[in-house]
């Protein structure tokens, strides 16, 4: 069957094609994932790495109250965001995609993609001062006499870290949204009105199924990659707002137990897998039941 397959000239264009970016795949993502669950079955004394089979490593992260205690927050903060995330991005997509003149919807989508044109941490950092004790949010405050000296709870807590990375991964959101939004065939709307409903129901009962798969794609979209952030709890979190991720980058960078660190990297990818895995399959049965 191989044989017959490279012998096609349409096969070995097709395998032409799908083979950079597989090997670029299995370069940057296949091999170091594949290194870091190696890792976690090791066990490092001093500066010598055993490579000794060993699942102490899990025990530890397991068995640990302070590991699960992250871990949970983690899922918890990157839930939220994903939740004040979709919730925003849903109207703004909605938005362009029914109300904007065709002719200026890719302005729209330019105007939005607005925040990629500067680096991550740039903008972490711009919403540190935004939400700092004297920033611009305090001083405006305290400007129109709405408080009498800076607040301190919008900053270094948990609260701005969900700010910041809502903000941060709002395009990530938006445009799935819109995809699934311009694909809705809009005799259907015709037809519901038709059928007598009203704008609420017919986007009840038409517009939201027919874009669940765009809000599906944006939930992981943002649910996943906010799982591992570091960047921002380290700086807006707070010494109460360390992350799963700030442990791990610790568990490497700082005090020396990578085997644990990799550990503790599995049990968080295993984890982001399975509330992914849950996630969609509530929202398949949902969508099979209005069928």
């Amino acid at each position: 069957m191989a044989t017959g397959m490279l012998s096609d000239p349409g096969a070995r264009k097709g395998l032409l094609l799908v083979s950079p970016p597989f090997l670029f795949a299995l370069v940057m993502l296949a091999i170091p994932l594949g290194a870091v669950v190696l890792l976690s079955f090791w066990s490092r004394q001093g500066f010598t790495l055993d490579t000794t089979f060993t699942l102490a490593n899990y025990q530890e992260a397991v068995g640990h109250p302070l590991y699960r205690l992250l871990l949970g927050r983690s899922l918890l903060v990157s839930g939220l965001v994903t939740l004040v995330t979709v919730l925003l991005a849903y109207p703004i997509a909605y938005f362009v995609s029914f109300k904007v003149d065709p002719s200026r919807k890719a302005l729209w989508l330019l105007l939005i993609t607005i925040p990629f044109w500067t680096s991550y941490l740039i903008r972490v950092v711009l919403w540190k001062v935004i939400l700092g004790y004297n920033g611009v949010i305090n001083s405006a405050l305290m400007w129109v006499g709405v408080i009498d000296e800076p607040l301190q709870a919008i900053n270094y807590n948990m609260g701005a870290v969900v700010i910041t990375l809502a903000h941060s991964y709002a395009p990530f959101a938006i445009l799935p949204i819109f995809v699934a939004l311009e694909k809705i065939d809009r005799s259907f709307l015709e037809a519901s009105r038709d059928l007598g409903e009203n704008k609420f129901m017919t986007f009840i009962r038409v517009t939201l199924p027919l874009s669940m798969t765009g809000i599906v794609a944006s939930v992981l979209i943002v649910f996943i990659p906010t799982v591992g952030d570091f960047v921002t709890p380290e700086l807006l979190g707070g010494p109460g707002g360390k992350l799963m991720a700030n442990m791990i980058q610790s568990m490497f960078l700082g005090i020396n137990k990578p085997t644990l660190g990799a550990a503790l990297a599995v049990i968080s990818m295993v984890s982001v897998g399975v509330v992914s895995l849950i996630f969609v399959l509530l929202c398949s049965r949902w969508l099979g039941g209005r069928q």
